[in-house]
């Protein structure tokens, strides 16, 4: 039986395939993931280090993903999330019968905590509506707090139009700028618990008996939904799901796993024709491994590492002082990278003066790698250095020699001494002139004797 040549390379390069990606580290870092999605973004909310992205700078509409600017806004404005907030039927304006609601009904006095969990989860644009007139007074008044919010957050190609993300056409952000918002909402703990919840039985309102029991609510986000559904992942904590037909399906995930932890933002995916889910959610997961998989959070300064040494001043026991860490500071990297690639930045005196405790701070240390800041932690003396008084007052000595008020008091010096100079010269000519005037005038004296005396 005759080889196939052919064959044979295609094996012996499937061979080579399998080796680089998985055999050699790091090196399926290379891999493109390429999530069938219009724009997306992954990066770890921690250091802001970025560790995928596609179009990231592309307007897309956001769809219900712009709840979460909204949810960030209330939880920034309003300190009482218990009080309660009133339904209107101008809440329901726009909001058609086909859109997601929460569920709410006018008249119905709901706490904002309430409003909030019925805004994330099954993404009530009525809960929207609710919630921006109750903290701007109106929806266009909170509206212009939403695009002011994102201005401030750095957001360069983002505006809002409403606070439920129904399509408009003025209404768009990208998935950088949609990452960014994210970040800062996470950083709440209230939004990260409401964000991470996949169900939730609202307070019983004045509205309840019609209802018959208190409204329960389901997040429509899968990967948290329940372990049965093939959607879910084990390590998502969140976030919120979008769709309009102009926007596509959207989904803003975060997840975490050992000590990393990430945010991905998936805008412009489609639901495949015959499907239960759109690919947001399997999308997400495949990216959310891959970051996995490729990146990890490493420590990138370990706590008491000795960072430099400096010159010590005016003791006799020490000449130089060592530094080092008061802390660890850690970051989202590479898996495959090698630490001396990381940039640190080391801020420290030239030299310090006696004394000095042990633990005192002298200077401070800065990571960062690839344009990502990921901290700065402060330099410490190891060991106390005490202070030769001989020296010390040398060293005062000697500074006062050198200080500007010597210097100044030398040049008054300089000055009295030529101003006293000057006087004496002064005094000297005027007593030098009274003494030729005097003898002038016993001349004259003279000569007037001599004359008489020879009249007589």
């Amino acid at each position: 039986m005759k080889r196939n040549p052919t064959r044979q390379w295609v094996v012996a390069l499937l061979a080579i395939f399998v080796f680089v990606c998985y055999l050699v580290p790091g090196a399926s870092a290379l891999i493109d993931p390429n999530p069938q999605a219009e724009a997306a973004f992954l990066a770890d909310p921690e250091s802001g280090f970025v560790l995928y992205e596609k179009n990231a700078d592309q307007k897309q509409y956001p769809a219900s993903t712009t709840k979460i600017m909204t949810a960030l806004l209330v939880l920034e404005n309003v300190d009482d999330l218990d009080a309660l907030v009133e339904v209107t039927e101008e809440d329901f304006k726009g909001v058609e019968a086909d859109t997601s609601q929460a569920g709410f009904m006018v008249g119905e006095q709901i706490p904002v905590i309430d409003l909030l969990y019925g805004l994330m989860l099954p993404s009530g644009n009525e809960a929207a509506n609710t919630l921006a007139r109750y903290v701007g007074g109106s929806v266009d008044e909170f509206v212009q707090m939403m695009n002011d919010r994102a201005e401030e957050l750095g957001c360069k190609n983002t505006h809002f139009a409403n606070p439920n993300g129904l399509h408009d056409d003025n209404h768009y952000t990208t998935a950088r700028d949609l990452y960014t918002i994210t970040r800062q909402a996470m950083k709440d703990e209230t939004f990260q618990d409401i964000a991470s919840t996949a169900q939730k039985t609202l307070s019983e309102t004045n509205m309840t008996p019609q209802r018959g029991k208190a409204l329960k609510v389901y997040t429509t986000n899968m990967l948290i939904y329940s372990r049965n559904q093939p959607e879910y992942y084990a390590y998502a904590t969140g976030i919120k799901t979008g769709h309009t037909s102009q926007a596509g399906y959207c989904l803003v995930a975060s997840a975490k796993k050992g000590s990393g932890s990430l945010i991905s933002v998936m805008l412009g995916c489609e639901k495949p024709q015959g499907a239960t889910q759109p690919v947001t959610f399997s999308e997400t997961k495949n990216l959310f491994e891959w970051g996995f998989e490729n990146f990890e959070s490493k420590e990138l300064v370990a706590e008491g590492e000795t960072i430099e040494q400096i010159e010590v001043r005016l003791s006799t026991e020490e000449d130089k002082l060592v530094l080092v860490t008061d802390g660890s500071l850690s970051g989202t990297v590479p898996s495959d990278i090698d630490l001396t690639q990381v940039e640190r930045t080391i801020d420290v005196p030239k030299s310090v003066d006696a004394p000095i405790e042990a633990g005192q701070k002298i200077g401070t240390l800065s990571i960062s790698y690839n344009g990502v800041d990921y901290g700065t932690v402060n330099l410490v003396a190891l060991s106390d250095v005490s202070r030769s008084e001989v020296l010390y007052y040398a060293d005062k000595i000697e500074h006062f020699f050198q200080s500007t008020v010597f210097k100044i008091l030398v040049l008054v010096i300089i000055l009295l001494f030529f101003v006293y100079f000057t006087l004496l010269v002064l005094r000297s000519r005027r007593k030098k002139k009274r003494r030729q005037q005097m003898m002038k005038s016993k001349q004259a004296r003279y000569r007037e004797y001599d004359k008489r005396d020879r009249r007589d």
